[in-house]
């Protein structure tokens, strides 16, 4: 018993001991007892910022997806530009070709003629078939008999010169008034004269159809001396006189040529902010990379 008892008898520093380990347990206890610790609250929080994330992501991705995709709109296929060809996934060969069989004064009537002048194939015909816009006297000549259609008939020197023509000429055309005719006139001074018939695209309310009516009769026979400028070659301010392109245009166009050291296409012109691409088929006419000339 004497032996049991001297185990339970200590000195002042052991029980000194004794007491701050007391202490400490009693302490880690409180703290673990009040503190409000949950680690399932926070892989809760890490899963819903994680959750919001991958949603943002996701509606980024749709929204470059929507931007990505071209819509169609009807078109009469016989008057495809090169930038509207570009945009269809036509190649430069099949757009030469639809040009070429054009310049002959012939139109394609229908999506088989399409396919058989320019050669496209026919995964690339279902896709744009569908969007073809012809004529109704194409599509149902029995409303439209063909000796409506003589008019456009005349040949070049039947008709009348785009760039002299006055207000009253031009305003023999059905659809072209006093506002109109003196629209026309007043581009016409605006640019020095037209250089090409597509300019008449540029004159605000002049639709197809009356456009179409206008260059069956007038045509652009003597044109203004204008100098067609090299793209790569072209400074600053020679640029900015440009018709389409002015000064800032003309500024973020040498920055692109400087980052890129050159320009094989005008096409490429399109990747910059703000560039008129639905005017490159009027902006070829005085502007050309180093392949056009």
């Amino acid at each position: 018993m004497k032996g049991l008892r001297s185990h339970f008898v200590f000195s002042r520093n052991q029980q000194n001991g004794i007491f701050l380990l007391l202490l400490i347990v009693i302490v880690l206890q409180g703290i673990f007892y009040f503190m409000d610790y949950n680690p399932g609250n926070e892989i809760s929080a890490e899963e819903d910022e994680i959750r919001k994330f991958q949603q943002e992501i996701d509606s980024i991705k749709a929204a470059r997806a929507g931007a990505d995709t071209l819509k169609i709109y009807p078109f009469n296929p016989n008057y495809i530009t090169d930038y509207r060809a570009y945009t269809l996934g036509m190649s430069l060969e099949e757009t030469d070709r639809l040009h070429k069989f054009r310049e002959g004064d012939n139109w394609v009537n229908s999506a088989e003629e399409f396919q058989k002048v320019t050669g496209v194939s026919d995964s690339m015909l279902a896709v744009i078939s569908p969007y073809f816009k012809f004529p109704e006297w194409v599509t149902n000549p029995r409303t439209f008999p063909k000796q409506k259609t003589s008019v456009n008939n005349r040949s070049f020197a039947q008709k009348t010169d785009l760039n002299t023509a006055t207000a009253e000429e031009l305003q023999q055309i059905n659809g072209v008034g006093e506002v109109l005719s003196s629209r026309i006139i007043n581009y016409r001074n605006k640019i020095g004269g037209f250089v090409d018939d597509i300019q008449l695209k540029d004159i605000y309310g002049l639709n197809f159809e009356t456009r179409d009516k206008l260059t069956s009769v007038f045509t652009v026979k003597t044109k203004p001396e204008v100098e067609r400028l090299n793209i790569n070659d072209a400074g600053l301010l020679e640029l900015s006189e440009v018709p389409y392109i002015g000064y800032e245009l003309a500024r973020e166009i040498i920055d692109y040529r400087l980052l890129h050291e050159n320009i094989e296409d005008l096409r490429e012109l399109s990747k910059i902010e703000g560039f008129p691409a639905d005017r490159i088929d009027r902006i070829q006419l005085y502007l050309g990379a180093d392949a056009d000339f």
